[in-house]
């Protein structure tokens, strides 16, 4: 996908960026960096709006995903008591913020819909504002407006107004975020969504429903909890040509073991377990009967008979037994059979899988998840995100329906035997590394580097949108000036067919950006105004951009300015002027402003000469 325009039109803003808030990301004919990937490198100073850029296009996008949704399942915390309307059904993508935007952008569409003239991208309106009711034309309702722009130039019959099939395709296929730090600004839209892919699973074993073993929701937060999840995906998949992004700094030449621990069931009390009773008005369950008739009850007594454990199986629709259908061939059941090795821990109902990688592993791997890194990425993310198990409904509706940025703080944190699937043992080859070493060994900044281009290695065939909130924190200087060459080298003979924004405080991103694809944001009074620099930052010096783009006078430290300035009150003062240039040489290392003082220094005592 492509963007065009957003505008907030909100009464109160989105965070910092303030009503009519409207940005131009380029014009539908103007998509010059169609050679490849060209991200849109967000610059500025702290608290200038960066980030909110981001988390904008991701509520956004949040919304558009409960739309699209809605016809497969949504949590009941979505839904109003007044379902005579659809456009009041969804309560929360109705009152999310932002309340009122626009948003334009282009996007691929199926062959089936193309035609001779070789158009390829529909342009894609999205409007969310209070419109007439065309009943009640003196009355209004708030509701979201997909409109494709340019129908008629395609091979459908759509008048504009997009159906369901069509908005399948008109949305792109991923929005992803990553943000390095433990900013929330960015998650909430996605943390929301995690939480209702744990409600799409949940709904299925609670009503005996059938699971395709991947969820529905397209948006995902590639988190810490998930970086082993990605690389692995990354390291099974892929030959060692495509994985040179992460042998090049990390060293990584080959994943040599890992096992993966499930925690197959979880006692649960009485009232949680009556969820999974028969909700007919006319025939209520007794506690026998539901014990009875659900199979993924489990009830445990101990040996004298008087006390019983209740067991929620959570593994029931992801795991094949005895008695499954043959045709029933699951997440977890796949994965097993890619194990050199597993084993049940039967007091704790605990599943084992312990995988030697080599080829034949490998090979197993693709045959049994579609030949396709992301649809084993699919099954982790489900077994990942049984992890919010803990989680009541009442915290669940109220998080749903939160705008704070500390929603994080409220969800329980499992010790590692608490959760129902983990990663373990996870040894790698290093370049010039005789034995293997753990993944939890490597620094801040290789878990960084392996987990933002492992994500662009696993998305980089798809129809995504990218956002990456500074992604480099934690990198050296040489990766930082290398960390846009490793997205092209990521994105290589990939189509052009996704979207990438990055925040950044690093010149060199800069550097290797067109003036185009900067985005300068500064805050003023209030309001937030994005910018294109005034100069070639194409292979510009790091010391132009940080003076020009990040307004930074001085190429030296702060404390290191101090010292200068006081050398160059001492020359003002009329102190001698070689013994003054010898403390300069002798307590500054070369710099242009070190350069400059010596230089005003000499000039005064050739006049004086």
């Amino acid at each position: 996908m492509k963007l065009l325009r957003l505008k907030i039109t909100d009464p109160v803003g989105f965070r910092s960026l303030h009503t009519g808030f409207e940005h131009y990301f380029r014009k539908p004919w103007d998509l010059q960096e169609g050679q490849g990937l060209a991200p849109f490198v967000c610059a500025g100073p702290n608290g200038s709006g960066k980030s909110n850029l981001l988390e904008v296009l991701a509520a956004i996008f949040y919304q558009l995903e409960l739309l699209r949704v809605r016809r497969s399942f949504l949590p009941d915390a979505f839904f109003s008591n007044d379902d005579s309307d659809v456009n009041h059904q969804v309560v929360n993508e109705l009152d999310s913020k932002p309340s009122f935007f626009e948003l334009e952008y282009l996007i691929p569409i199926p062959k089936e819909y193309q035609v001779a003239s070789g158009k390829k991208l529909a342009h894609v309106r999205v409007i969310k504002a209070d419109f007439k009711k065309k009943d009640k034309p003196y009355s209004k309702e708030r509701r979201i407006q997909i409109e494709w722009v340019n129908a008629k130039l395609f091979n459908t019959e759509s008048d504009g107004t997009v159906t369901e099939r069509e908005r399948d395709f008109l949305l792109p296929q991923y929005v992803l975020g990553y943000s390095s730090g433990e900013n929330e600004i960015l998650s909430l839209p996605f943390f929301k969504m995690r939480f209702v892919q744990f409600d799409e699973y949940w709904n299925a074993l609670k009503n005996q429903l059938p699971y395709p073993g991947r969820p529905e929701t397209r948006l995902a937060y590639l988190d810490n909890s998930f970086s082993q999840a990605i690389l692995l995906c990354n390291l099974l998949f892929y030959d060692a040509e495509t994985l040179k992004p992460f042998s090049k700094d990390v060293g990584v030449d080959a994943l040599k073991e890992f096992r993966i621990i499930i925690r197959r069931s979880i006692d649960t009390d009485i009232d949680r377990m009556i969820e999974f009773a028969r909700k007919d008005e006319y025939e209520k369950e007794s506690i026998e009967e539901m014990l009875n008739n659900h199979p993924a009850i489990v009830v445990q007594e101990n040996e004298s008979g008087r006390e019983k454990r209740y067991r929620v199986n959570l593994m029931k629709l992801l795991e094949a037994d005895a008695g499954s259908d043959k045709n029933f061939d699951p997440i977890v059941t796949r994965l097993k059979r890619c194990a050199t090795c597993s084993f049940v821990d039967e007091a704790t109902d605990t599943l084992y899988l312990d995988y030697y990688v080599n080829d034949a592993t490998k090979e197993a791997f693709k045959e049994n998840f579609d030949q396709s890194p992301i649809a084993l990425f699919q099954a982790f993310q489900v077994l990942l995100t049984l992890n919010l198990y803990p989680v009541s409904d009442a915290l669940k509706s109220d998080l749903y329906k939160s705008d704070s940025l500390y929603v994080g703080e409220t969800v329980p944190v499992l010790s590692s035997d608490e959760r129902v699937m983990r990663f373990k043992h996870f040894w790698l080859k290093k370049t010039e590394v005789n034995e293997p070493v753990l993944l939890k060994s490597l620094s801040d900044g290789e878990h960084q580097l392996l987990h933002s281009l492992g994500l662009c290695l696993l998305f980089k065939n798809t129809n995504s949108l990218f956002l990456l909130d500074e992604p480099e924190t934690h990198f050296n200087p040489d990766w930082r000036s290398n960390f846009i060459t490793q997205l092209h080298q990521c994105f290589r003979d990939s189509e052009d067919t996704h979207e990438m924004l990055v925040t950044t405080h690093t010149p060199f991103l800069i550097s290797d950006s067109k003036p185009e694809k900067v985005l300068v944001f500064k805050k003023t009074d209030g309001t937030v105004k994005i910018s294109n620099p005034e100069y070639n930052t194409f292979g510009a010096s790091i010391n132009k951009i940080t003076m020009t783009t990040f307004e930074k006078s001085t190429t030296i430290g702060g404390h290191a300015q101090q010292i200068l300035e006081k050398l160059r009150s001492r020359f003002e003062a009329g102190e001698d002027k070689e013994q003054l240039i010898d403390d300069i040489n002798r307590q500054l290392g070369d710099s242009v402003e070190k350069v400059l003082l010596i230089k005003t220094i000499l000039d005064s005592m050739e006049e004086q000469g």
